[in-house]
C-alpha cells in the first residue's frame, strides 16, 4: 500500500486512504504510466488483493479473541489502543503483579534509556531494547495515534520533539502508553477512570491516583 501510494504521488495524486475507496482505486489504475511502472502498479495491486482477504480474517479472529478477555477490552479503552496492542499487552505482561511500578514495566519492554555513569556525570543513551520487541513497536505506533488524538498528549511530543528530537519524543510517549496501559490493569479501571482519579495513585499521601 505504502508503495501504491508513492506510485500515485509520482503522478500527482494524493488520496490518503480514500486511495482504497473505489473512486481512489480507479483513479490510480487509470494513471498513464510508463510500461515498467505500470507492470509495478498491477503487481501491487494483485498482491494487496491477495493479502486484503487474510488480513480481514485475521483481524476477524483477533476482534473474537479480545472479546472474550476483559482486560484487553478495559486496555482498548485508552486512546490510540487497539485490539492488537492491546492484546499483545496483556500476552506478554501476564500479569501486573509481576511489577511493583511503572517504571519496571517500562525497563521490562525495553523503553528505557541505558545510562552510563561516571563520578558526577549522569549520561543516559539508547534505549534498552529488551523485551518484545512486536509489543515495543505496538506501544510506539499506538501513542502515535494518541499523540494525533489528544490535545494534551499532542503538546507534550512537540515541546519534546523540540528539545530532543523527534525519535526520543515517541519512544517517550510509547513509556508514557505502557505506564498507563500498566497502571489500568492493575487498578481495574477504564481510561475514563484512569483520568478521573488523577496520575499520581500510589504516591505518599494519594492512595487513589497513579504513578
Amino acid at each position: 500500500m505504502n508503495q501504491l501510494h508513492v506510485v500515485a504521488l509520482n503522478e500527482g495524486v494524493r488520496r490518503k486512504k480514500a486511495l482504497w475507496r473505489p473512486a481512489g482505486r480507479s483513479e490510480l489504475e487509470s494513471l498513464l504510466l510508463a510500461p515498467w511502472a505500470k507492470r509495478r502498479r498491477q503487481d501491487l495491486l494483485e498482491l494487496l488483493d491477495q493479502f486484503t482477504p487474510k488480513i480481514q480474517q485475521l483481524t476477524r479472529a483477533l476482534e473474537e479473541e479480545v472479546e472474550k478477555r476483559p482486560v484487553a477490552r478495559r486496555l482498548m479503552t485508552h486512546p490510540g489502543v487497539g485490539p492488537l496492542t492491546a492484546l499483545a499487552f496483556e500476552l506478554v505482561i501476564g500479569t501486573p503483579e509481576r511489577f511493583r511500578c511503572g517504571k519496571q514495566i517500562a525497563s521490562y519492554v525495553g523503553l528505557v534509556p541505558s545510562e552510563e555513569s561516571s563520578g558526577d556525570r549522569r549520561r543516559l543513551g539508547h534505549i534498552s531494547k529488551q523485551g518484545n520487541v512486536l509489543l515495543r513497536f505496538l506501544l510506539v505506533e499506538a501513542a502515535q495515534v494518541t499523540v494525533r488524538s489528544q490535545v494534551q498528549w499532542r503538546s507534550k511530543f512537540i515541546h519534546l520533539a523540540l528539545r530532543r528530537g523527534r525519535k526520543i519524543a515517541k519512544v517517550a510517549m510509547a513509556r508514557k502508553l505502557a505506564v498507563h496501559l500498566y497502571w489500568m490493569w492493575r487498578k481495574g479501571w477504564d481510561y475514563g477512570q484512569f483520568e478521573k482519579l488523577g496520575s499520581h495513585a500510589g504516591e505518599p499521601g494519594n492512595r487513589h491516583g497513579v504513578q
